[in-house]
């Protein structure tokens, strides 16, 4: 099914007529849906071992394919000789690594046939034809190089069906013991498990070393390359468990491995930037710790250090606040991380021996990521608000970031809004940190229609980076105002768990107090406020529109209210139990936090859901049940569902046409 049907199928589902100009087009000076497909997304920078060069990746948009792309680049250090190096336009390259002489890349690609999985490929850096290393029917989702080069580690899945068993003519039934038995992207998991293997890079042979009923992920060699440590969750139905566990093994085939130090923290699940870290000396691990599993995702993930030799773990830092990417400095005797503060993400240092953290980066921008070179080269990714990320080489002793080129320089043909920071209390007296973002057009001493919008997660926050919506209601003449809650990160452990089991209280205040905010200072037209949001954004967004009847207009994506009607549909089973208990011991805290749902009739206002198809992370069964209820009371009410996609749309048509639809609406009833 070609993209245009699949949008219109969606849109006969539910009703709803083909995309409608309500409002007047976009000047092309001003950024609107048709920019989207121009943006380019850098990440994943791998500096050279001799900090010479830096390799990344960059997604764009093949509207031929209607798909996104994403290839290899590679950048000088001092901005030079930037050329790609992929040229796939039906394929992927991502995950790029160099060999620790230099002269190879690696990387993972998904090359070949529709059914081809994802292989470990490596390319001459000098020039000259990649080549598949690995040939696993599963599939590869991670690999490391070992640091002579000889050989790698890969992560790989458990084949579907048996070596030389052919494919069947239909998929075969489904069938699972597991207590978390369901993830966006993945889909059903059954008793297939990502274990770890041995590559011999000239030969081609595989070896694999670990096996059993539990995954291993985000491995990493010692700087001998006798041992390896990974990430798992190991145990009595080991699904239940929020936390990761280091594990170490010698890398030959046949060894065992031993536990060598619990993590706490959900937050470490499947993020690579929590990969473990071993100093330069091979004694010391580096790697994030959280708070005990009942705190789920509310808790900031800490730098912690366990001794390799007696497992003892200390924790130099205790910042109360969410750090990312742990990497050694070569004298190893301070780790570089990335620390989130309020509106804010900056490159820091962080003195293992004292505590004392050193920001490296300041200013009003969001650091995505960073690599550090063994020579003590340093590059970051990162953006502001009117630029996507882009890598920058560090000048240390200057404290200055030196751009590497950019990706999105036609962004400057367009007229771009930068946020200003706003600072108010909330109900309780509580301080809550925000934004403003200011029409392109605006007139002191007039009052705009404005558009509150949330974030998701609920553990996450609004910083000062590029956002496209943002930028487009601007354009299009809306106020936008948008609010960090309790629940939020940046602001600490107390702050974030201010929510836990009470979803739609004291977050609701905190987004509503923004509202009053803007109208208090004269910015906002009481009479044309809406709200929106996706993922909890679109979760609290139900909230807001069953507490308060002022917003005109509404968007919900990906969101949902009827939590007990949620538990084994979604895939947070887990962290259902965790924060809420179960729904037939505590129907009262299910029903009290389903509000929304179960007093639909408290909504008055036009909504507009989405949701996608094949999402697993929050279900369209959420955004269809909150639809079919204001369809009953008669309260307008749209529902998009986008055919094919999971949590985080990726098809470039659909990210227009989701754009362009709340453009439209917020138009219809505020303009």
């Amino acid at each position: 099914m070609t993209p245009p049907f699949g949008l219109i199928a969606a849109c006969a589902l539910v009703g709803l007529a083909p995309l409608a100009a309500i409002a007047a087009p976009i000047a092309p000076d001003r950024f609107g849906p048709d920019d989207l497909a121009r943006l380019a997304h850098v990440a994943e920078p791998v500096l050279s071992p001799d900090g010479a060069r830096v390799v990344y990746s960059v997604t764009i948009t093949n509207a031929e394919e209607d798909k996104q792309q994403s290839d290899l680049w590679r950048v000088a250090f001092d901005g030079t000789d930037r050329v790609q190096l992929t040229f796939t336009p039906k394929h992927d390259e991502w995950a790029p690594a160099w060999s620790p002489d230099g002269r190879w890349l690696a990387f993972l690609s998904d090359r070949g046939d529709d059914d081809a999985k994802t292989q470990v490929w490596a390319m001459p850096v000098g020039g000259g034809e990649a080549r598949a290393l690995t040939h696993l029917p599963g599939g590869v989702g991670d690999f490391a190089w070992s640091p002579d080069g000889k050989r790698m580690v890969v992560v790989a899945s458990d084949p579907s069906r048996p070596p030389g068993a052919p494919k069947p003519k239909k998929p075969p039934p489904i069938v699972t013991e597991r207590f978390h038995f369901k993830e966006d992207v993945s889909g059903y998991l059954d008793a297939r498990r990502d274990h770890l293997y041995l590559l011999d890079v000239a030969s081609g042979v595989v070896e694999q070393l670990t096996r059993g009923e539990y995954d291993e992920q985000m491995p990493a060699w010692s700087p001998d390359g006798r041992r390896i440590v990974f990430v798992t969750r190991r145990g009595a139905d080991a699904d239940r468990r929020g936390s990761l566990d280091l594990y170490l093994i010698e890398s030959r085939a046949g060894a065992s491995e031993r536990l060598l130090a619990r993590v706490d923290g959900a937050d470490n699940d499947g993020d690579a930037g929590s990969r473990p870290q071993w100093s330069p000396d091979g004694t010391r691990i580096a790697f994030r710790q959280g708070a005990e599993d009942k705190w789920v995702y509310y808790a900031p993930m800490q730098l912690a250090i366990v001794d390799v030799t007696t497992g003892a773990v200390s924790m130099p830092a205790r910042l109360d606040r969410w750090i990312y990417q742990p990497r050694w400095a070569g004298d190893g005797r301070s780790v570089l991380a990335l620390v989130e503060e309020s509106r804010e993400t900056h490159l820091a240092r962080i003195d293992l021996r004292s505590g004392k953290t050193t920001p490296l980066t300041t200013g009003r921008r969001y650091h995505a990521g960073f690599d550090v070179a063994s020579n003590g080269r340093i590059v970051v990714l990162g953006g502001d608000d009117v630029m996507p990320y882009e890598l920058a080489a560090l000048e240390p002793r200057k404290g200055a970031l030196r751009s590497l080129g950019s990706h999105n320089a036609w962004l400057g043909e367009r007229k771009l809004v930068r946020y200003e920071d706003i600072t108010f209390r909330s109900r309780d007296g509580t301080s809550i940190d925000g934004f403003v973002v200011k029409p392109l057009d605006y007139q002191p001493g007039r009052r705009y229609p404005t558009i509150l919008r949330i974030h998701g997660g609920p553990v996450y926050q609004f910083s000062h980076e590029f956002m496209a919506d943002w930028q487009a209601y601007a354009a299009r003449g809306f106020l936008v105002v948008a609010a960090n809650p309790r629940g939020s990160s940046g602001r600490g452990f107390d702050f974030a768990r201010a929510i836990y089991a009470d979803w739609g209280n004291k977050d609701v205040q905190d987004v509503l107090a923004a509202v009053d905010h803007v109208v208090a200072t004269g910015l906002a037209d009481p009479d044309r406020l809406a709200v929106g949001g996706r993922s909890y954004g679109g979760i609290l967004t139900n909230y807001v529109i069953a507490s308060d009847t002022r917003f005109k207009a509404a968007v919900s994506g990906a969101g949902a209210s009827h939590w007990a009607g949620f538990y084994g549909h979604d895939m947070y089973a887990r962290e259902y139990e965790l924060e809420l208990g179960v729904p037939w011991r505590n129907r009262d805290v299910y029903d009290r936090l389903s509000y929304p749902f179960f007093q639909a009739d408290r909504i008055r206002t036009p909504t507009l859901f989405y949701c996608a198809e094949q999402d697993f992370n929050v279900p369209c069964q959420g955004s269809e049940q909150m639809y079919q209820a204001l369809r009953s009371l008669g309260v307008p009410t749209q529902l998009v569902v986008y055919p094919g996609e999971n949590h985080a749309l990726k098809v470039p048509s659909y990210l227009r046409d989701r754009l362009q639809r709340l453009l439209d609406w917020y138009a219809r009833w505020l303009q």
